[in-house]
């Protein structure tokens, strides 16, 4: 059919011109925040989106609409888009959701260093000094180890001692260990890019010292022990242990490495968890490096910790991609703020918040529901119906896979039948909460709850409550 003559006043013609709307006095309050040239380029494509909705047979909108479009794209230029929530899935230390929270004294660090600051300067000497001193003696002393590097997260470290040790040569690792490490990472291709050349050993389920005996014997120069924080085989199988690996490479003068993945800088088998091994220990095992995070059961900011012998720590700080990886001033204070915490481990779960939330006994938590209770009900109004129930957190991002611990969850029910929406209204509270959706529910764990006032806030704070 012939398209319709235009209507003259749904006109391109129409539209206001580009000088009229940064004219408008809705712009004049961002003149200061935003250059010329761009909040031009911004009008420019509000108006350009007009001309071809009129093609559409859109209506030409007055000046006031497209300079509050304007206002309102570039608004939201300026918003941060990292921004804090509330993390109540059920998972303590969540990927997803930034991992570890911070010390208070962690976060006060880093505030600290935010600007001029010794970060490779000797002020002793008064000449250039190493980043990695500002933290190498708190992880040797927590760890046993003679030396110690960091970068800028576990992947990186495997990585990096890989490609030291192995460039071009063999390294043996128990098929079993082969993980997966998340978004689709594997050890694997960690391997491969380090340039090593991989070589399985044993089977998925059962590895015998033999097989790295044969290893060498078919060419390995390096022998890796990945420790699968994040599942587990149980049944009939058999795994080498640190100290066996650790033996035969000192018998074959061949290198030793352990990936621990979470790491743990003291046990947490008092507190109902098992199955992470010891840093210290496996240092005293005789594994010649040892990686880690810095950001998951030790409880700092995203890092990769690199500890052991300190020849072999010094071949790695030489490595070219060390300063590719290297981490920045922030995270390494942060970083030296929460190991100074493990220096007083019987306060470590007053002090770091991972393990805060680890330690929360059962009637600590059912105390914090009863407290939030109401707010919640009143939030929730006609959206859903609340009530409290028991069940299970578990520790996250890789770490004791299995083990969970006692909580108590608000669960919410909605009574429009509209979990995503139900969901979506507590992720947008002017601080976001996020619960997990099961069953039909919308679950806030309430073991997960560091800042109580910050979550009544949040829900008083919301306009749409009761509607």
């Amino acid at each position: 059919m012939p398209r319709k003559a235009q209507d003259s006043k749904n006109s391109p013609r129409e539209l206001p011109a580009v000088y009229q709307v940064l004219d408008h006095p809705i712009l004049a309050a961002l003149q200061d925040r935003i250059g010329h040239a761009y909040l031009t380029d911004e009008v420019r494509g509000r108006i350009e989106a007009h001309r071809q909705a009129l093609t559409e047979g859109a209506k030409v909108p007055d000046l006031e609409a497209i300079a509050q479009e304007v206002a309102d794209r570039v608004v939201q230029w300026l918003e941060p888009k990292l921004k804090p929530v509330i993390n109540l899935t059920g998972t303590l230390v969540h990927t997803n959701l930034g991992r570890a929270p911070l010390s208070e004294a962690a976060v006060k660090a880093a505030m600290e260093a935010a600007n001029a600051t010794n970060l490779e300067y000797d002020l002793d000497k008064g000449k250039r000094g190493d980043r990695d001193d500002l933290v190498e003696e708190l992880l040797c002393r927590l760890t046993g180890a003679e030396a110690a590097t960091v970068v800028n997260n576990n992947a990186a470290a495997v990585y990096l001692v890989l490609n030291t040790l192995a460039d071009k040569k063999r390294i043996a690792v128990g098929r079993g260990e082969l993980v997966e490490i998340g978004d689709s990472f594997r050890i694997p291709d960690i391997v491969r890019k380090s340039g090593a050349k991989l070589m399985e050993v044993g089977t998925t389920n059962r590895t015998h010292l033999k097989d790295y005996r044969q290893a060498i014997e078919d060419g390995a120069r390096v022998l890796l022990k990945v420790h699968t924080s994040n599942y587990r085989i149980e049944g009939f199988v058999h795994e080498v242990d640190f100290d066996e690996l650790a033996a035969l490479g000192h018998e074959r003068d061949i290198p030793t490495v352990a990936d621990l993945g979470s790491g743990a800088l003291l046990g947490v088998a008092h507190w109902g968890l098992s199955g992470e091994p010891v840093v210290r220990d496996v240092v005293a095992s005789g594994i010649d490096l040892i990686t880690f995070s810095g950001d998951k059961l030790i409880g700092g900011p995203q890092t990769g910790l690199i500890v052991g012998r300190r020849d072999w720590v010094k071949k790695v700080k030489r490595n070219p991609m060390k300063r590719a990886l290297r981490c920045d001033k922030l995270r390494l204070a942060a970083l030296g703020a929460t190991l100074g915490a493990f220096l007083s481990p019987e306060t470590i779960d007053k002090t770091l918040p991972v393990y805060h939330l680890i330690a929360r006994t059962l009637p600590e938590i059912e105390a914090l529901a009863a407290e939030i209770m109401p707010a919640v009900e009143r939030w929730a109004g006609n959206r859903a119906e609340v009530e409290t129930v028991s069940g299970d957190s578990q520790v996250g991002s890789g770490s004791l896979p299995g083990a969970t611990l006692p909580t108590v969850l608000v669960a919410l029910t909605p009574k429009n039948s509209n979990i995503k929406a139900l969901a979506k209204a507590l992720r947008d509270l002017r601080l976001p909460v996020i619960g997990r959706v099961h069953g039909g529910k919308v679950l806030l764990d309430m073991r997960c709850l560091l800042d109580t006032e910050a979550l009544l806030g949040s829900l008083q704070m919301d306009k749409g409550a009761n509607s």
